[in-house]
Parts: C-alpha cells; structure tokens; sequence
C-alpha cells in the first residue's frame, strides 16, 4: 500500500463546525442557572452521544420526556431544530480543506454525528463534497473511540497506519487513532492543524 497517496481525515464537530447546545437553548430558556441546569441535566452532552452511537431519536426523545415531562417542548426542540446548535464552520477549516483538495489531496471524515441528524446537516453543507467518503458513527453504530470505527475507514479509504493524517478535538478519539499506527494531531485551532499539515508535508 505504500504508493497510495496519503490522505487527510477530519473529524466535524468543533473541527470543521461550531457545535453547542447552548447555542439551542439560550434562544428557548431565559434564566442563565435554568439553562445550565437543563444543560448539565436533561438535554446533555452524554444524553445526546446515545444518538451518536445510534439510537433512534423515536427512542431518546419520549423516554427523556416521560423523565423530565416540564421540558417536553425543549425536548422536542433538539429533534427538530438540531441544526441550531451548529452556528457555523470553524474559523480557517474550510479553508484548508479546500487548500488540500486543490492539492489533490484525498480527503474524509471520520464523525461522531446522528444518523438522522447528519441527515438533516448534511445537504446544507457544500463544503462536504470535495470528501471522498464520510463515516458517520450513526450510520455504523458504532462511535469514537471504539476501534471498530477506525477499521470502517481503513477498509472504504484503502489505507492504513501513517497513510492516515487524522484531526479531532478529542483526547481519547486521537489516542485511539494513534494507537492503530495514523499520523495524529490532536486538533486545538486552524493554525496550528495548517502548521502540523505543513510538518507531514501535505500542504
């Protein structure tokens, strides 16, 4: 495999997108201390992950209202206006990823994302295009970092190992990524991710 062209995996959240619930529920809660106890109680980060690694929104959404039935109507807010926590693209992200296509540099994702969601995200985002393929962890159900997910995009990309240039926002996700042999880089700003593509010599 050694004369296949490296390519470049991103992740999406807080990578190539903005993401925040909050960004949600600061338009449907008013008190400051009711929104961070909604955020940190009913409608949370860890809640919202069971749809990551797949599970129907048919299922999550009524079992949280029969739970926390006062919120219903906020419950149902992030089935259906979920693009809302999405404010928009990382400052510099969409840029580089357009540097690397024009290099012709193969490009993928590699996303903890809702299957119904990414549904619903997806044909908004153009940018989305120049991707040769997207691994959505809803789709396979299965999520970072569970190694699983990390063999489904070697096997539809064709490569392996350090033919991988891998960036996430997630500690734990690169570690995984590390640990299978891929060229990682933990992701903190577009500056820094354009410094580390520089350095492995794909920009």
């Amino acid at each position: 495999m050694s004369d296949i062209a490296r390519a470049v995996v991103f992740d999406v959240g807080r990578v190539l997108f903005q993401w925040d619930l909050r960004n949600l529920f600061a338009k449907l809660i008013d008190d400051a201390d009711e929104l961070d106890w909604f955020l940190a109680n009913v409608v949370t980060e860890e809640w919202h992950f069971l749809h990551d690694r797949g599970v129907p929104l048919a299922d999550m959404v009524p079992a949280r209202i029969a739970e926390f039935p006062k919120y219903a109507k906020h419950i149902q807010a992030y089935a259906e206006r979920f693009n809302e926590s999405i404010p928009g693209p990382v400052e510099g992200s969409h840029e580089l990823v357009e540097r690397l296509h024009t290099r012709g540099v193969p490009l993928f994702c590699l996303t903890n994302f809702g299957h119904e969601f990414w549904g619903g995200f997806r044909p908004t985002q153009p940018v989305f295009d120049v991707f040769e393929d997207i691994i959505v962890s809803g789709t396979e159900r299965v999520a970072k970092p569970e190694m699983r997910i990390y063999e489904i995009l070697e096997e539809r990309s064709g490569r392996e190992g350090a033919q991988l240039f891998f960036t996430d926002d997630n500690p734990d996700n690169i570690a995984a990524a590390k640990a299978r042999g891929w060229d990682a880089h933990l992701f903190t700003d577009a500056d820094s991710l354009e410094a580390q593509l520089k350095a492995s010599g794909l920009l």
